[in-house]
């Protein structure tokens, strides 16, 4: 079937579509750092669990790679015939979604979720075949590897040198309501690979020595982790946000910089963005606005110091209130920020007082943030 007189749906178009409901499929991804780890063989072995739990399950497309293995499992279960199609004179075969539709199963089996279709398919990216069964109340099990999401490919392709030619925009993966991570040491992914279980002795080598390099495959597992934490966070926050749980229900770390209209702003900044990449945290710098903010010299500061955050890759974020440590504590407890760090000058007096009354309000607002209190030369 053309694609020809057919709308395609925007990404909001899909997210939207993927709002809770019953009527609606639910979508697993299996996500892996590189061939051979394991996804489509964890993804055949839940099918064929769910099939002996009472489910109808079929394949709608699997690519066994000669791995016998895989290709014992998908005997299995009922495999949904491929569609040929005929492409300037030669047959390939592509997933026949209008099939599986027809017979209607329970939970779909589909394979490489970054394929591109072949021209004359009903839709030119298999997502879209996934999401068309989705929206007809069909679960769909699928797999992808790392270097396939789009927003991931450009930092592939520096890493490993490797042209990765099929993308799947990130706006897919945030649509899937479970992604597992199909994981393997680097070691163990490379005697795999020895021993011939993921390509024919001829090729082996080559690979080892390209994109199967160790330090390759260590970057591209810490990619796939991130990713798979990235998507548990998420899930996390719809969660706490729906059952209104405390802020002390967090998964990645979060810091925030509180900084004011000073010089001395700079320092804390910058030592924020050190701990947010050390450990590899989202990084916020909030500013709450007085009235002081308003005289020209405290502006054109606060100014060049929201600069130097942007700069540092900060999401900046500026708030109203009159008492500091009240909005700051919300906004930590909001977003379930893990630490704040706060700026300390050498103050004296009444000001001192203030100042400890300002951070044991927040504690307080806030008890489950880690505090950091850094002292600001005031020269």
């Amino acid at each position: 079937m053309s694609t020809k007189g057919t709308q395609r749906k925007s990404p909001e178009d899909w997210l939207a579509a993927g709002e809770p409901d019953e009527k609606h499929g639910r979508l697993k991804v299996f996500l892996g750092y590189a061939p051979g780890v394991g996804k489509t063989f964890s993804m055949l072995s839940e099918g064929i669990r769910r099939k002996n739990r009472g489910e109808d399950v079929v394949i709608g497309t699997v690519e066994t790679h000669g791995r016998s293995g895989t290709a014992e499992l998908t005997e299995k279960l009922e495999q949904i015939p491929q569609r040929q199609i005929d492409y300037k004179g030669t047959l390939f075969s592509e997933m026949d979604v209008d099939a599986i539709l027809e017979r209607k199963p329970s939970v779909a089996l589909i394979d490489e979720l970054a394929h591109t279709n072949i021209e004359g398919s009903r839709n030119p990216k298999r997502y879209e075949d996934v999401f068309l069964l989705l929206d007809a109340g069909i679960d769909v099990l699928s797999t992808i590897n790392i270097q396939h999401i789009e927003s991931l490919t450009p930092q592939v392709q520096s890493l490993t040198g490797v042209t990765v030619r099929e993308t799947v925009p990130d706006w897919v993966l945030d649509r899937a309501d479970e992604i597992v991570i199909s994981d393997l040491t680097p070691e163990a992914l490379v005697t795999r690979m020895r021993r011939g279980d993921i390509y024919p002795a001829e090729r082996v080598e080559r690979a080892l020595s390209n994109f199967f390099r160790r330090g390759n495959l260590i970057a591209l597992r810490e990619m796939a982790l991130q990713r798979v934490t990235r998507a548990v966070d998420q899930t996390l926050d719809d969660y706490v946000k729906r059952k209104q749980l405390g802020a002390h229900w967090s998964v990645a770390e979060k810091i925030v910089v509180c900084i004011s209209a000073s010089p001395g702003a700079r320092d804390l900044i910058a030592r924020g963005a050190r701990l947010s990449q050390s450990i590899n945290a989202e990084f916020y710098v909030l500013h709450v606005e007085t009235e002081t903010d308003n005289k020209p010299e405290r502006r054109r500061t606060l100014d060049a110091n929201i600069a130097f955050a942007t700069n540092l890759g900060a999401q900046v974020v500026r708030l109203k209130g009159e008492r500091v440590a009240s909005v700051a504590a919300t906004f930590a407890a909001e977003h379930r920020v893990t630490q704040v760090i706060f700026g300390r000058s050498a103050l004296t007096g009444l000001k001192k007082y203030l100042y400890f009354l300002a951070i044991q309000r927040f504690t307080s607002e806030a008890p489950h943030v880690d505090l950091h209190i850094i002292t600001q030369r005031t020269d």
